[in-house]
């Protein structure tokens, strides 16, 4: 096949152009490599020889396309040498003076039909093309690290790109291995934005004293199905990548609260601890392994009191099979005995504000979280309230432990843990529809491949119901009078109509 663009040029011969010159020489394309250091491209170069060396071991690539690989790669020794590219795209350092004052030479030295685009990964693909005479031949490229194994790329329309171009890129990153998905140029593009809900809510978590690192990490990857929890994921992209793009897309937009960074990344920023390539970051690293805190242990209980649950629990049929099934003892009645543990399962109100309301003894009473049915999770979760007795905690945590389930138990916070994380990813998708910066296709795509989430975010809401992601954001927005829990219109809409928040707008 006849690769869309025959001659590439990859400006930057770090690891992200390094990755692209890789998957556009298998494409088929002639690879022209510049950096302003010559020996990062020989670097380079020899790195990827390498690579094609052990794909020839592996079996992935015989020896012939090996060999013409190679040879594609060639080394540019100035950016005049990449006059004759059908394609340059740009990985250098994420600075728009920079990357707008090397766009502007290297328009004036490829040729007039040529197109030029840019890798950014949280930069305005307008801004950067604003001071260019042909914007229409500019876009946004924007490839995830590693290169060849995150199969997806964000293809960027500026204000003035000609709708020919994205088609073009489009084609060519199905022509190198990859998916691309289309993005409107808006802070973060889709995955960048879209990803604003995992880290920065689990922060808000752990700052308000919820629960630890590695508590949230494993109430996350057990209950909803994350392979890494969010303090396990910005320990592996590292704080001096990922709070510089929390504080960029939250400043593009002006300050919105849903975006907003925290402070506990800025001062572990500050201090070094910025993940597992140092070291340490929200984990400590020993020969590349996370020390984590062990899990508490189940307690001992002698006598098990009985059960009560709230008429208003969430999943209230489910909840009590589940208690049947782990041998507890159910009382019926109005109201709870006087020695009952009573158990409450709100979706979006904290257990404090729950027993308040239904007037229950908060010292007996303990949370649960029933948004995702216990038959699909690794974990219960738990919550006591600031009133909380140690033997009802000890009852409920000993009782939900019975069939070998793990357990954790936090402090009281409106929507848990889950509830929070998911409630958040599930609206900042639905504002991404609103703002129609992406298709619904392409958003569940994009996050799917370029963040590895178990499902997309649409998907989320779309299994676990609409109407509870609003019921717990609507909860948590009247307990934290908080603008960050506002629901979108897009999510409101759908969720009051009962309908797919996967079925694409007419």
């Amino acid at each position: 096949m006849t690769p869309t663009y025959s001659t590439v040029g990859v400006v930057g011969a770090g690891a992200m152009g390094r990755g692209i010159a890789q998957i556009a020489a298998q494409a088929g394309s002639t690879v022209k490599l510049y950096d302003t250091q010559p020996q990062a491209v020989a670097k380079a170069r020899d790195e990827l020889s390498n690579q094609w060396d052990r794909l020839l071991e592996k079996g992935r690539m015989d020896a012939a396309a090996v060999q013409a690989c190679k040879q594609r790669l060639q080394a540019a020794d100035s950016l005049q040498a990449l006059a004759d590219c059908d394609l340059v795209v740009e990985a250098v350092v994420e600075r728009l003076d920079v990357k707008k004052a090397l766009f502007g030479e290297l328009e004036s030295i490829v040729k007039p039909g040529a197109v030029l685009a840019t890798n950014t990964s949280s930069l305005s693909v307008t801004a950067i093309a604003a001071g260019l005479k042909r914007p229409q031949q500019f876009a946004g490229y924007h490839f995830f690290n590693p290169v060849p194994l995150m199969k997806v790329v964000e293809v960027v329309a500026g204000l003035k790109t000609d709708p020919a171009v994205c088609l073009g890129l489009a084609d060519y990153a199905r022509q190198m291995g990859h998916t691309p998905v289309q993005a409107q140029d808006t802070p973060g593009f889709i995955v960048n934005h879209a990803g604003r809900g995992y880290g920065t809510e689990a922060l808000r978590v752990v700052g308000e004293g919820v629960a630890d690192f590695a508590t949230i990490d494993r109430i996350l990857k057990d209950q909803v199905g994350f392979k890494l929890g969010p303090f396990e994921l910005m320990d592996l992209t590292a704080l001096d990548v990922s709070h510089p793009v929390m504080e960029s897309v939250y400043r593009q937009y002006y300050d919105e609260p849903r975006f907003r960074p925290s402070v506990i990344t800025a001062q572990r920023l500050a201090g070094g601890m910025v993940g597992k390539k140092v070291g340490e970051g929200f984990y400590r690293y020993v020969d590349g392994k996370a020390q984590l805190p062990a899990e508490p242990a189940t307690p001992a209980v002698a006598e098990m009191p009985p059960v009560w649950v709230s008429t208003r629990a969430a999943r209230r049929t489910e909840l009590y099979q589940l208690l049947k099934d782990l041998g507890a003892k159910i009382e019926t009645g109005q109201s709870p005995s006087p020695q009952a543990l009573t158990l409450v399962a709100p979706l979006g109100f904290d257990v404090t504000t729950v027993a308040v309301v239904e007037r229950l003894d908060p010292a007996r009473t303990v949370g649960i979280d029933m948004l995702i049915d216990d038959a699909a999770t690794k974990r219960r979760v738990l919550a006591t309230n600031p009133a909380t007795r140690a033997d009802m905690s000890d009852a409920a945590h000993a009782l939900f432990a019975r069939d070998g389930k793990a357990v954790s138990v936090i402090r009281d916070s409106a929507g848990f843990v889950t509830q929070r994380v998911v409630a958040t990813i599930v609206n900042i998708a639905a504002d991404i529809c609103q703002q129609r910066i992406c298709s619904p296709k392409d958003l569940e795509t994009a996050v799917t491949l370029g963040l590895g989430y178990p499902l997309g975010p649409l998907a989320m809401g779309d299994r676990w119901g609409p109407t509870n992601v609003l019921e717990v954001l609507f909860n948590m927005q009247t307990v934290y009078g908080d603008p960050r829990y506002r629901p979108s219109p897009w999510l409101r809409r759908r969720g009051a109509i009962g309908l797919s928040l996967l079925q694409e707008e007419r």
